[in-house]
């Protein structure tokens, strides 16, 4: 299960799994707003390679004017990003400890 919304800061705040099953739901969200900038990963469990590949899509078309932010990464997440290279690509803070 996945809940995404915007946070108080208009953050764009991710809880649950993003994995291909909600993939098209996000993917909605993202597209419906002018410029996401910041998204919060406090409470997101997991990320699949369709997850991975929807912040590509949006970081696509945010290029021009930089990068999406990614906050509150756990390491688990942030791993993921590693191990991937998506680490070069995207502005990760990982989660205090």
């Amino acid at each position: 299960m996945l809940d995404i919304r915007l946070g108080e800061n208009g953050e764009v705040v991710l809880s649950g799994r993003l994995d291909a099953v909600q993939a098209a739901k996000v993917q909605g969200f993202l597209d419906g707003l002018a410029e996401p900038r910041v998204m919060d990963f406090k409470e997101l469990e997991y990320i699949s390679s369709a997850g991975l590949g929807v912040l590509l899509k949006t970081q696509k078309r945010i290029a021009a004017n930089g990068a999406l932010k990614l906050i509150n990464v756990s390491k688990h997440i942030g791993d993921v990003f590693n191990y991937s290279g998506l680490d070069q690509i995207f502005d990760i803070e990982l989660m205090d400890t």
